[in-house]
């Protein structure tokens, strides 16, 4: 068995292990990253790329906004799980780290207009406190950009992607009523289709593959190695303290030892099939759960964690970042697989709802993808299966689509012939189609009719706060989010429970240091993002709470891990120079080679 030496060993390429190993690197430590799949960037790269970072200099209203009421946000948002002394490094250190990452590395953000997503909760704000990752070239990766995880298939068109938050999605809805927009689009797709025929796939991303992109590089311009398909299978244990792992690596082990410590970043346990059974409730209750994240995020850091003592627990409210999510026959990465339809901008449009096989409406649709999701397990306690449906009329569809159907003129035949949408010339033959009760469908569409013709939701008070606005239709009056469904013929697609990433993790001090039952901290062990517990308790407060403290927790790790090489005595090498820190080499193999 081969070994090799270095002083961190981060195992995960998503945005907590990156920072962690650019901070760590940047210090001058030798920091190794290993990655169980072939490509690197995690679920960063599926990600929308928003950091929700209060007090960030992007923000628009951070002259009006204070430290003070982000934490009593905090507090209120988290409850019985409020974790000051976490809370108060977060808040302390997010925006020192968003101006590091700008200032040192090829990481960049763009302001957004988010709001918070409770922005009538003590504390809350109506400009939010997110940034997004600037857009990238990927090209910038050199030969590295063929292992860069592609983005989630089902939120592009034709490979294309968008940022929710900036003119692109608008000019496509309007590319069929103004010639500005038409014009936009045609130039968007001709310069698409001209890098999908030379690269095979789009090379000018944005959202979490633009910030994946911008880790990387930062990274491989730091000399810092990213071993993929080299999977952890254990860790080294001597003397009750970590040292190491070993890692399999082109058919054959190899023992890595971290003077310093192993970072685990693998991701959190949305596919560990036993750990998600006893942590959702409606897994436990026999429901069907559909998880857009990578399929490689199984758990690997809690299970090594608990293996070397760590304690790990089910204990929030909510386990997950919940995401009600559709079955796309045909639509997976793989040819003939299907693939997983993440809703979220549909809910928002006026003209469509969301029921249960009741055919009753069970919350407002307007609200963040997690509130919707965590009403919709809620609404189907009593079942067996967790599942809701979302309705619109014709017009609608026309107008915004639904789900993964797009809207005029892009056809919508197919989705009809596979069955992902449903359509009924009346409410009750589309009920009859769905299998949702027909009464009950016709009875809550002419209640809510009744109230929306004048743009109003009495039930569930769609548009009375700025987020539910923010992603609905600034153009239709007087309600952005409310409309009739009232034009026949009817349309549904089905939804089913999903997850963006789990927010159980891992024990762990405030920098990070895995943690035992007793309190104790074990030496040399580390947990980052989903691997760590979330300091947001189990809700979701704003877009963004998971990449935020990420790469938060992950910059202030490697910070310290440089001011623990240096209490030691044994010293850090100087900061790699640029020439030592050569950027991504020019192949892949040459960077195999040179770790």
């Amino acid at each position: 068995m081969s070994e090799h030496d270095c002083d961190v060993l981060v195992i995960g390429s998503g945005s907590g292990g990156l920072s962690t190993a650019i901070a760590a690197r940047h210090a001058g430590l030798d920091v190794r990253v290993v990655e169980k799949e072939a490509v690197f960037g995690g679920t960063t790269a599926f990600s929308g790329g928003v950091l929700w970072i209060p007090g960030n200099p992007h923000c628009p209203a951070a002259k009006q906004d204070t430290r003070e009421a982000a934490r009593r946000y905090m507090a209120a948002e988290t409850g019985e799980f409020f974790d000051a002394e976490s809370v108060d490094a977060f808040l302390d250190n997010g925006p020192k780290m968003l101006e590091w990452f700008e200032r040192e590395t090829a990481v960049k953000f763009v302001p957004t207009l988010y709001p918070d997503y409770h922005p009538t909760v003590d504390g809350g704000v109506d400009i939010g406190r997110s940034v997004l990752a600037a857009p990238f070239d990927i090209r910038g990766l050199g030969a590295d950009m063929a292992r860069l995880r592609p983005p989630l298939k089902t939120i592009t068109f034709i490979g294309m992607m968008f940022n929710s938050s900036n003119a692109d999605l608008k000019h496509f809805f309007k590319a069929t009523k103004s010639f500005t927009s038409f014009r936009y689009v045609v130039k968007r797709l001709a310069l698409h289709v001209a890098e999908l025929l030379r690269y095979g796939r789009g090379v000018q991303v944005t959202s979490g593959n633009a910030l994946a992109a911008r880790l990387a590089k930062s990274a491989l311009d730091l000399g810092v190695p990213i071993w993929t398909s080299s999977p952890a299978r254990r860790l080294l244990v001597e003397g009750g303290a970590v040292r190491g792992a070993v890692v399999h690596r082109d058919g054959a082990d190899v023992t890595l030892r971290a003077r310093l410590g192993v970072v685990l970043a693998c991701g959190g346990f949305p596919h560990d099939e036993a750990r998600t059974a006893q942590a959702y409730p409606h897994r436990h209750r026999g429901g069907e759960h559909l998880s857009p994240v990578p399929a490689g995020n199984t758990g690997d850091g809690i299970r090594l964690g608990e293996e070397a003592g760590g304690r790990f627990d089910i204990r929030f409210p909510n386990a997950a970042a919940w995401m009600p999510v559709s079955r796309v026959p045909g639509a997976g990465a793989e040819p003939g697989t299907d693939g997983v339809f993440v809703h979220l901008l549909d809910r928002y449009k006026p003209g469509v709802i969301g029921v249960t096989r009741s055919g009753e409406r069970f919350c407002n649709e307007s609200e963040s993808y997690h509130d919707v999701g965590a009403a919709m397990i809620e609404a189907n306690k009593g079942a067996g299966d967790t599942a809701a449906w979302l309705i619109c009329d014709h017009t609608t569809l026309g107008k915004y689509g639904l789900g993964y159907v797009k809207p005029a003129p892009v056809p919508h035949g197919r989705f009809l012939r596979n069955g992902y949408l449903l359509k009924g010339d009346t409410l009750q033959a589309l009920a009859a189609q769905a299998g949702i009760d027909p009464e009950g469908l016709a009875r809550t569409v002419a209640a809510y009719n009744t109230d929306a013709t004048r743009g109003e939701d009495p039930a569930f008070g769609r548009g009375r706060t700025s987020f539910n606005r923010y992603l609905a239709d600034p153009e239709h009056r007087p309600n952005p989010c409310v409309a009739p469904v009232a034009q026949g013929p009817f349309y549904a697609v089905k939804l089913l429970m999903g997850d963006l990433g789990t927010f159980d993790g891992l024990s762990t001090t405030v920098q990070g240091q895995v943690l035992r039952r007793d309190g104790s901290a074990i030496d040399g062990l580390y947990a980052v993002g989903n691997d760590r517990a979330s300091v947001m308790g189990g809700n979701y407060p704003g877009a963004g709470i998971t990449l935020g403290p990420n790469m938060t927790f992950g910059w202030m790790l490697g910070r310290h891990l440089a001011q623990a090489a240096r209490a030691d005595g044994a010293g850090v090498p100087a900061r790699p120079s640029a020439a030592q820190a050569a950027p991504a080499l020019a192949t892949a193999e040459e960077q195999r080679r040179a770790a």
